[in-house]
Parts: C-alpha cells; sequence; structure tokens
C-alpha cells in the first residue's frame, strides 16, 4: 500500500514540476494573472519538483515490495 502512494505521490510531483516550468516559461499562461507566468525562479523550482518526484518512483521501481505471508 505504501508503495503505491509514494508512487502516486512522485507522479503527482513530476506532472505540477512540470506545470510550474511551463508556467515559469510563459508556455502555460493560466490564470493570466498568475504570478508564476514567465518568471524564471519557477523554471528552476519546477525542475527541482519535477526532478525529485522522478527520483521517488524511480526509487519506488528499485524497492522490492514485501509480500505477506497469511
Amino acid at each position: 500500500m505504501r508503495h503505491s502512494i509514494l508512487t502516486f505521490a512522485g507522479i503527482v510531483a513530476v506532472i505540477f514540476g512540470l506545470i510550474f516550468m511551463l508556467q515559469g516559461l510563459g508556455v502555460i499562461r493560466y490564470p493570466a494573472s498568475s504570478f508564476m507566468v514567465d518568471n524564471s525562479v519557477w523554471v528552476t523550482r519546477g525542475a527541482i519538483i519535477a526532478g525529485l518526484g522522478a527520483l521517488v518512483v524511480a526509487g519506488m521501481r528499485v524497492v522490492p515490495v514485501k509480500r505477506r505471508r497469511d
């Protein structure tokens, strides 16, 4: 169960990181009044978030899942 939750959280982090990067680059301009649009700080922060999320997903792929014996 914990394995699935961490994998899901990693995928969500990658998605949000990519959205932050695209807003920082000005590709996504929604909402138009967002403080993140065309702000290079959010490109860096988004890359960090996406990278950490990818590490979590990769880590969950490497770590074996313990199965219970019933």
